[in-house]
């Protein structure tokens, strides 16, 4: 499982929704880029979801992550966010629309 850096692509289960990645920990890096921990996916604004319509909302913001910070890796005691991070989304229907990673951002540090 990769780690995610501030360079790593987040979508919403429509693909064209990206969400909008913030770091809050500088101190560790992967080629100069900021790793991202615990909590910096959630709350993260979403722009390009394609579902709109009458009733229908579409995902603009990541809820809680569900699954994906590392029980291993720790940055300040903020567990590392992996390539594997998933949450629900606040699009419609409530509860059902999860975000995930499209891409982590980097390629050379993996948890083992």
């Amino acid at each position: 499982m990769k780690l995610l850096t501030l360079d790593a692509t987040l979508v919403c289960a429509h693909e064209n929704g990206v969400v909008g990645m913030a770091v809050s920990q500088h101190l560790v890096t992967i080629n100069g880029r900021p790793i991202l921990v615990e909590a910096d996916p959630e709350q993260r604004p979403i722009v390009g979801c394609p579902m709109v319509g009458i009733g229908i909302y579409p995902c603009n913001q990541t809820l809680k992550v569900q699954a994906g910070y590392s029980d291993l890796i720790r940055i300040d005691k903020h567990r590392v966010c992996l390539d594997t991070v998933t949450g629900l989304t606040n699009g419609t229907p409530p509860g059902t629309v999860i975000y995930k990673v499209r891409s982590p951002g980097q390629n050379l540090v993996s948890e083992v």
